[in-house]
């Protein structure tokens, strides 16, 4: 009787190639072009390709992605606040000199063009005899003020604050949740302005935006079980200066404070298993509240 020789076991990629390295997962012969080093012998090409897959990219304890330790929103709203001030600055350098067109109003605190244009505006007239504000269909405004500064000062104090308190919260809840955090936060402050000031009352800046911030940080402190004691003192003296120094939205500062607090109660407790749903569910019904004060607030201006 004749037997047949035995086979040498050939790569499953390259048949010509020898070997007898086998796939601690598939145990299909690979070659040394093949061979991914694992835990424990070596794996080939397509089970390497299907472990990443089957991997579920790391999330914070939020829900958000890690990617939020990097700072990127945080960044990319300072870098706009900065941009729309000197945009702001140079608005100011076309008018006439003897009424502050200079740039020096953009600079040292005065209204410029473009804060009338964007500033929170219930409903009031204008010099050259048109009416404007959120009243009036100039809706926006309960977005872009929250980008404007009434001087140089005002500026550099709410990027500082966001600079301190964006960077730890993002890396928490990650760019999208923190992003969704500032802006129901600045828009439910200027909402607020635009409910319960007068209406001819200008307001503007990110402080709507950075109250809440703090009121954020709060919440998720103690979500994550940490001291709060540092944060209470400074949220307290922001409180004071709110009460206290002329100029001050208070209306404002407390409605970012308010409205940046309940967005923090959603993202901080919605339950792991239907947290994405409840989290966007829970932002979504707040502004919806907000419009409809705002809507509420433009009947009994226009009635």
């Amino acid at each position: 009787m004749s037997e047949s020789p035995p086979t040498t076991p050939a790569c499953y990629r390259h048949p010509g190639r020898e070997t007898y390295v086998r796939c601690t997962r598939c145990d299909r012969s690979i070659c040394p072009d093949c061979m991914n080093e694992a835990s424990v012998g070596f794996q080939c090409p397509e089970c390497v390709s299907e472990g990443r897959r089957s991997v579920r990219p790391a999330r914070t304890a939020f829900g958000g992605g890690v990617v939020g330790r990097h700072g990127y929103v945080t960044k990319t709203l300072i870098a706009l606040n900065l941009l729309v001030m000197l945009v702001s600055i140079a608005s100011d350098r076309g008018g006439d000199a003897a009424a502050g067109g200079n740039g020096f109003g953009g600079l040292m605190g005065g209204s410029t063009p473009l804060t009338e244009w964007g500033a929170v505006l219930g409903r009031a007239m204008f010099l050259d005899g048109t009416v404007g504000g959120v009243a009036e269909g100039q809706w926006y405004r309960l977005i872009t003020a929250m980008f404007l500064h009434y001087g140089v000062v005002h500026l550099l104090l709410n990027m500082w604050a966001l600079w301190v308190l964006g960077r730890s919260l993002e890396a928490v809840l990650g760019p999208l949740r923190f992003a969704a955090l500032y802006f129901i936060a600045g828009f439910g402050g200027n909402v607020a302005v635009y409910v319960f000031s007068a209406p001819n009352q200008m307001s503007a800046g990110a402080s709507t935006a950075i109250f809440g911030l703090f009121a954020a940080i709060f919440v998720i402190m103690r979500r994550l079980g940490r001291d709060t004691s540092a944060i209470l003192p400074i949220l307290v003296i922001n409180l004071i200066f709110t009460f206290t120094v002329p100029q001050i939205s208070i209306a404002g500062h407390l409605g970012g404070l308010v409205f940046g607090a309940l967005m923090a109660l959603v993202l901080a407790y919605a339950p792991r298993s239907r947290r994405t749903l409840v989290q966007f569910g829970g932002g979504a019904i707040i502004v919806v509240v907000l419009l409809g004060m705002a809507l509420v607030r433009t009947a009994a201006l226009l009635g």
